[in-house]
């Protein structure tokens, strides 16, 4: 294999501790990575998405400075052992006794991305207790339904095909390298050619360790069987969005019809981004997490109703506070002060 291609966040994941532990959750191996100092008095658990393992989040967790971040890799995926099955309840058991195992609590940030935001909404409406939960790239719709049907379906092929050939041939398969650089060229709206290179060379290492044929097939049925907005009515918790203008999965007006069936919650839209929020701007996204985190404990001890006068580009405020962020300056930087708890601004962060 080639050396890899260095990271344009090099620097700051250099600086940033890292231990590789691993846990016992019900009989089986859970490999996780801690990030940042060790008495940090915050700590984020965050969750990948679908074919990824830990690697796709160090750099949201590089850029939550003074955080301690927990990120597993997802049974059946990276190192950690199979699930006996990978559905949406295995999921949900294993988050909750991996979250129990580490002795987390309340205050342990909640984080996903993609799959693993249909993955933390699942665990935290069905009882997971969390100050924060956060949604990088939510799945906010059935993939099933509307214009991604025929896109899912073909994908679906893919998978049945890769689990029904021959041992050899599914495996190389789903393996393949030109499909994965495929899968990789769709999902990047960057043109900066350091970034692509990284994120290409991210997506070649990482996208096809998983364990075995069955449990990647299981896991792509649950990803595109379940999405955030089942779990919307059962999610009490303050709820931060962090969305894409360019996502191809999620478009944002679906963003917006979950964030307002929420009790509490915040939309941050990143402009000129698509699926890969967590590698295209990981700084965007640590900051909106930092400043909503030192605003989460406000706003569940004081509610307010919202009363700020609509902007010409400012949505309708809702009384359940769904709120995109307009100003891009707060969101590049961790320092920012938090907005009142009862503001309802436009969804776009340029």
């Amino acid at each position: 294999m080639q050396p890899p291609v260095l990271s344009p966040y090099q620097s700051l994941m250099a600086a940033t501790p890292v231990v590789h532990r691993s846990v016992q959750v019900d009989g089986r191996t859970t490999h996780y990575w801690e990030y940042g100092p060790s008495d940090a008095t915050s700590t984020v658990l965050a969750v990948h998405g679908f074919r990824g393992d830990h690697h796709g989040l160090e750099t949201i967790a590089a850029h939550l400075e003074g955080v301690r971040v927990i990120v597993p890799d997802l049974p059946g995926f990276g190192i950690s052992d199979p699930l006996p099955v990978s559905d949406i309840d295995s999921y949900v058991g294993w988050l909750t006794g991996f979250h129990r195992a580490l002795g987390l609590g309340h205050d342990t940030v909640v984080l996903g991305h993609s799959f693993g935001s249909i993955v933390v909404a699942a665990t935290v409406a069905a009882g997971l207790d969390t100050r924060l939960l956060v949604l990088v790239n939510p799945i906010a719709a059935p993939a099933l339904q509307g214009p991604r049907a025929v896109g899912t379906g073909i994908a679906i092929g893919y998978y049945r095909a890769g689990a029904l050939l021959p041992k050899a041939l599914g495996l190389g398969l789903l393996r393949n390298p030109v499909i994965v650089r495929a899968m990789s060229i769709a999902m990047l709206k960057s043109h900066d050619r350091d970034l692509r290179r990284w994120v290409h060379e991210q997506h070649d290492r990482y996208f096809s360790a998983f364990a075995d044929r069955t449990s990647v097939l299981e896991a792509f049925r649950t990803s595109v069987t379940h999405d955030v907005s089942e779990y919307a009515d059962r999610l009490r918790v303050p709820v931060l969005m962090i969305a894409a203008d360019r996502d191809d999965i999620t478009a944002v007006p679906e963003q917006r019809a979950l964030a307002a069936r929420l009790a509490d919650a915040e939309l941050v839209v990143v402009p000129e981004v698509g699926h890969l929020v967590h590698y295209e701007t990981p700084d965007i996204a640590a900051a909106a997490v930092l400043r909503r985190m030192a605003d989460a404990p406000k706003r569940q001890k004081k509610p307010r109703p919202a009363k700020e006068k609509p902007r010409p580009t400012k949505e309708k405020p809702r009384p359940t506070k769904a709120r995109d962020r307009a100003d891009a300056s707060r969101a590049s930087s961790p320092t920012a002060a938090p907005e009142p708890a009862d503001r309802t601004t436009d969804g776009t962060v340029s």
